[in-house]
């Protein structure tokens, strides 16, 4: 007797706090997933008003028992809408959760439900039907996010500021050019997410547990009610596919990532060292102790969630790498990430549109700084090459000493006399000066998707036609 007690009392202390009741516990602990997935509630509900539609159409059941379904699928939602809903972790999922209210409101018309269809393919269903609607409301706020791109652009087609590469000031463009630069960035994302919602529109229902059904289904009529183009065509590769899910996590990925740039520019931007542009106090914050500081923390957290997205994708890639076909558990595993991503990715994008509308851009600073660095070097060795006929490689050369020279006198290549560039090369001219200034360099750059404002503003156009 006294080794029982002691084997419980160490058994107890080896499950611990909360699985004190021991192995039961754990497991209700670990194979319950309604504190996630009771998200999908209404794409759970949909599926299953157009599967049950369909039972009947086919006399699979009969349309008294699938009117008592619908009835009681659309009590259960109106429920779950009004808070009214009491969710059990007893029952494991969304789908027990419903199945099991629909029986006490129906009586056994709600048993009929379930035919010719397994928990497989309607998770698989439901998890579609949330992540296209999450990629169609993305589609959305990326072409609000170009929108308020190309209206700065416009704003500031003609605005100089400096051109970088590793940081350091490369050649002069315009902020329009810059703007414009993000719009293709957000574009692409778009692109991505248009082809995600392609690649996966295709309805599970119907492929059940992994082999199909011996019941004279007509998946296409479900697919055709729940908006799909197509039923998928091969039912072990239905209930096992998460490609769906991953494709959501690699386009929020790279578009995290370059929110995380825009990010990143702000901040740097926002600094007193450049000054380029301000916050508002709706973005900003303040510090606890230094009165004069104002943070730009909206951007600061925006750069943060890339991190937690992109773990998001490293970690469902994970899950899925080594899983037989067809379903496994593990696949349990795949909504928190998805979830948790898009309501980060949807918030920097929130986040970022705001910042970009709200910003005051400082033309004085941009264009006091675009100057710096010798960034019209390249414009001289151009026009040597152009006007001098010298090749490239010469005029390059001769322009590193136009700019050693002006880096000794303290002055800007503008600035240098022309004896002192004849006497690096004599068959400089002062018609040279007309290409030194940032406005005139800017201006030549003509060349297609090049930064001079005539080209900014076609570029513009050409994206307000199809955004």
């Amino acid at each position: 007797m006294a080794d029982g007690i002691s084997e419980t009392k160490s058994s107890n202390q080896m499950w611990g706090g909360r699985f004190a009741s021991g192995p039961d516990a754990i497991m209700e602990e670990i194979n319950a997933s309604i504190g996630f997935d009771k998200k999908l509630f209404a794409q759970d509900i949909r599926g299953s008003i157009a599967h049950a539609t369909m039972l009947a159409h086919q006399g699979i059941i009969s349309n008294d028992d699938k009117d008592k379904i619908v009835h009681g699928l659309d009590t259960i939602l109106s429920e779950i809408e009004s808070g009214q809903f009491e969710f059990s972790r007893r029952l494991e999922d969304i789908h027990m959760n419903i199945e099991a209210r629909l029986a006490t409101l129906i009586g056994p018309a709600a048993g009929r439900l379930h035919t010719a269809r397994s928990r497989n393919d309607q998770v698989a269903l439901d998890f579609r039907l949330w992540v296209k609607e999450e990629l169609q409301k993305c589609e959305t706020m990326l072409t609000g996010l170009i929108a308020a791109f190309l209206d700065r652009a416009e704003e500031h087609a003609d605005t100089v500021m400096p051109g970088f590469t590793h940081l350091q000031t490369a050649q002069p463009v315009t902020f329009g050019h810059h703007c414009m630069a993000y719009v293709e960035m957000f574009g692409r994302d778009r692109s991505r997410v248009r082809h995600a919602i392609e690649h996966m529109d295709e309805s599970p229902i119907g492929a059940a547990a992994l082999a199909g059904t011996g019941f004279p289904i007509d998946r296409h009529m479900t697919a055709r009610a729940l908006g799909f183009r197509e039923p998928t065509r091969n039912s072990i590769d239905t209930v096992s596919d998460r490609d769906f899910a991953l494709e959501f996590l690699a386009l929020a990925s790279i578009c995290a990532v370059h929110l995380s740039r825009l990010a990143e520019e702000i901040v740097i931007w926002s600094t007193p060292q450049f000054g380029f542009i301000r916050l508002s106090d709706a973005f900003s914050t303040g510090s606890s102790i230094m009165p004069q500081k104002k943070n730009p923390d909206a951007a600061e957290l925006v750069r943060a969630k890339t991190g937690r997205i992109n773990g998001s994708l490293i970690a469902l890639l994970t899950v899925m790498k080594g899983l037989p076909l067809a379903y496994s558990k593990d696949m349990q595993e795949d909504k928190e990430q998805v979830f948790d991503s898009a309501e980060s990715l949807e918030l920097a994008i929130a986040a970022m549109t705001g910042m970009v509308r709200d910003m005051t851009i400082r033309t004085d600073r941009m264009k006091a700084a675009a100057g710096s660095g010798y960034s019209t070097a390249t414009d001289l060795a151009d026009w040597l090459v152009r006007e001098a006929g010298l090749p490239f490689r010469d005029a390059h050369h001769v322009t590193g000493h136009a700019v050693a020279l002006a880096e000794t006198k303290g002055c800007e290549l503008a600035e240098l006399s022309l004896e002192d560039l004849q006497a690096l090369n004599p068959a400089i001219t002062d018609k040279v000066f007309g290409v030194l200034t940032v406005e005139a360099s800017v201006a030549s750059r003509t060349s297609f998707g090049g930064t001079a404002p005539s080209e900014v503003r076609k570029q513009i156009a050409w994206w307000r036609a199809r955004n």
